[in-house]
């Protein structure tokens, strides 16, 4: 099961690929009608947006080859495009600028490059492209080599929309990386709509974590009766962790119980969520019950844990 879903998404990046190289061609080559490739385009930007800018600079930041780099940078000095001159603090370093019919140029791309996104843009409904643009960022954030703990985290209390997002995440998730069906996702609307209808919020509560204005985990503890907490529907989306991120939330829902004065904590999973497991275990919990369950289509071994609280 996990290696097709592995490939249907090595499908999916690569459907992705040929779309967007065709479209990035059809801005670059059709509608900006230059004479300039992609990267010539993108070696003039760079050079105009740095003031200092050397050849060590544009291979770092494009991750070209250097041959190719030096025999662009030289076709762009014999059309008067740029100049190399001596760095003030080092001698042995060029320095690239733009010279006037350089600047000319990419004034002209860059003009372009701006009006045919509008272009692009405007036909799409305002909606639409604030999901574009999240997706875009989202692609981004995801490859970028920084560190995503660079990002702050913020851990906060649910509030309009969440219980929504709460819902839609879990069967999207679940679905596709276990095979669950529609009675996973009506579950778990369930026991929020029932929170959402009744809850003691000295009792009971959602946390939602975000990072750069955007939920990336939730979970929630609920009243189990008979003074025992209840930990649910943990989920830290696949591009948030490795942060700690799991093993934070778990921990706010025990100090949380804890407070609340239950005498205990529990949850209820299957036994393929094993990395949910390492953290349970990590966290003082313990299985207390085991049996066979299909409620959510492929066969599952449903599991009870507990953990005392002191």
């Amino acid at each position: 099961m996990e290696e097709t879903n592995f490939q249907k998404r090595i499908d999916k990046i690569r459907d992705f690929n040929r779309f967007y190289t065709k479209f990035i061609g059809l801005l670059d080559q059709g509608l900006l009608k230059t004479s300039y490739s992609l990267i010539q385009a993108r070696i003039l930007f760079e050079i105009a947006h740095h003031e200092n800018c050397t050849l060590s600079d544009l291979i770092e930041e494009l991750g070209i080859d250097p041959g190719y780099l030096s025999r662009i940078l030289g076709n762009f000095e014999e059309q008067d495009l740029i100049r190399k001159i001596p760095s003030a603090d080092d001698s042995r370093r060029r320095l690239i600028q733009l010279l006037p019919k350089g600047r000319d140029v990419f004034s002209v791309l860059n003009n372009r490059a701006v009006i045919e996104i509008k272009m692009v843009l405007k036909n799409i409904p305002s909606e639409d492209q604030q999901k574009v643009i999240k997706a875009m960022e989202t692609i981004k954030h995801t490859f970028s080599p920084e560190p995503k703990s660079a990002i702050p985290l913020q851990l906060r209390y649910h509030r309009i929309g969440d219980i929504g997002w709460i819902i839609y995440r879990h069967g999207v998730y679940y679905t596709e990386e276990y095979g669950f069906n529609e009675s996973f996702e009506t579950l778990v609307a369930e026991i929020l709509v029932k929170f959402n209808q009744q809850h003691d919020p000295n009792r009971e509560r959602i946390w939602i974590v975000e990072q750069g204005g955007e939920r990336i985990g939730s979970v929630m503890v609920t009243d189990a009766g008979n003074n025992v907490a209840q930990l649910r529907l943990l989920l830290v989306e696949p591009k948030a962790r490795g942060q700690g991120l799991g093993e934070q939330l778990i921990r706010e829902c025990i100090n949380f119980a804890r407070l609340a004065r239950y005498r205990k904590i529990k949850l209820w999973t299957v036994n393929i969520l094993k990395a949910a497991h390492h953290l349970y275990e990590k966290t003082g919990f313990k299985i207390v019950k085991e049996e066979p369950y299909s409620g959510f289509g492929p066969p599952l071994t449903a599991q009870t844990w507990e953990r005392e609280l002191k």
